[in-house]
């Protein structure tokens, strides 16, 4: 399929009601409204404090792949690429009605929706989810495992979001999507399911290489059974793990969300065409692992004191819901030599004495909107 059929898709179906980071029930259920009458829509659990978790049904194929996203309810960028998908299957184009004529998707939108309504990672009983597939002890968890239970999905999407923090391996270029086939033992073992899932993740690696070349990359494959994906994989169903992250001045992540629209399809096209049978996996090997080697902001070549050493100083935004409004809060998170370190966004101090905006000395854990740098004021806040 050619790549700009891709990305002409996007433009094409991208769901105008869903932006920035902040995504609820409340901003996805007039979409539900709009969709049910094009597909199955039901409510299949309640959250720890009632809200519902919806679920949608689409295709009818003999290929079965189950979706899930905001299992961590700050991570918003893969619900809004999977309502593009949504709108992109349900269109009159051929190539796209072939999926749903190949496959059957059951997709749950927002797993989390307590988290989601207050921007967090973990449940309202500060349960991280994708570490309760075994004990089972919260309600949403048992939602989902109800769902694979009876709908014994050929293929598992777990749909998540990352960190500015992340590179491509140890390049200076951010992970802005980022793949996983778990292991399914200690051994981290290369099974016959998990090479399924990395010849798709290898498909959709091809696709992306040539948009954001060097900007894929896969998450070491420590096992950890706790974990929903690798529950998933040890129970032999393929399970791929999506993340959205950062790409460059997108911290909206709204470019982002353009290329994971473009993997999910990539992904579906490719199931729905293929028989995969794992013998195509090794491209998944070529995908550099993700390191963690990024700040949003670098100040280099800086002293705290007129007296001090040089040092440079790493910066991470905080993400904060305000007012409905998640605003990026700067935060001093190191203070000494990150040379082997890169930045979003850099400035050179020139061996100046970098203080806060009253003039006084930086300390760690320092939210700094601004910073003077030989009396020139800094502004560190996305604009």
């Amino acid at each position: 399929m050619e790549l700009n059929t891709i990305a002409a898709f996007f433009e094409s179906y991208k769901e105008q009601g869903l932006s920035h980071r902040y995504v609820t029930n409340s901003h996805i259920f007039p979409l539900l409204k709009r969709l049910e009458k094009d597909l199955q829509v039901e409510t299949i659990g309640q959250s720890v404090l009632g809200a519902p978790i919806y679920a949608l049904k689409i295709g009818d194929g003999k290929k079965r792949i189950l979706m899930w996203s905001q299992m961590h309810g700050n991570e918003s960028t893969t619900t809004k690429a999977l309502f593009d998908v949504l709108n992109a299957l349900l269109s009159d184009n051929d190539l796209l009605s072939s999926i749903r004529s190949s496959c059957s998707l059951y997709i749950i939108p927002i797993l989390n929706p307590d988290g989601a309504e207050r921007y967090t990672r973990v449940n309202a009983n500060d349960i991280d989810l994708n570490r309760d597939a075994q004990l089972l002890t919260q309600p949403e968890s048992k939602v989902l495992r109800d769902v694979f239970d009876t709908f014994k999905p050929d293929f598992c999407c777990n749909l998540h979001g990352q960190r500015t923090i992340f590179s491509a391996g140890a390049f200076n270029k951010p992970a802005t999507i980022s793949f996983l086939a778990p292991a399914q033992d200690a051994a981290c073992s290369v099974t016959p399911n998990r090479k399924m899932a990395m010849e798709v993740i290898a498909a959709m690696n091809r696709v992306l290489q040539q948009v954001i070349p060097g900007q894929i990359g896969v998450y070491d494959d420590a096992f950890n059974l706790n974990c929903v994906g690798d529950t998933f994989q040890s129970e032999q169903v393929p399970t791929m793990l999506f993340e959205a992250g950062h790409f460059q001045g997108d911290y909206e992540r709204e470019n982002t969300r353009k290329y994971m629209f473009m993997a999910l399809l990539s992904a579906l096209l490719y199931i729905s065409q293929h028989d995969v049978t794992g013998d195509n996996h090794e491209g998944y090997f070529e995908i550099p692992e993700n390191q963690k080697l990024f700040f949003d902001i670098i100040i280099r070549n800086a002293r705290i004191k007129a007296d001090g050493d040089l040092l440079d100083i790493g910066i991470m935004y905080q993400e904060k819901l305000i007012d409905n409004e998640v605003r990026f809060i700067p935060k001093i998170e190191k203070m000494e030599g990150l040379s082997r370190y890169y930045a979003h966004k850099e400035y050179d101090a020139n061996k100046h004495v970098v203080l806060s905006e009253d003039h006084k000395t930086l300390h760690l854990g320092d939210e700094n909107v601004f910073v003077m740098i030989k009396n020139e004021k800094i502004a560190l806040k996305l604009k």
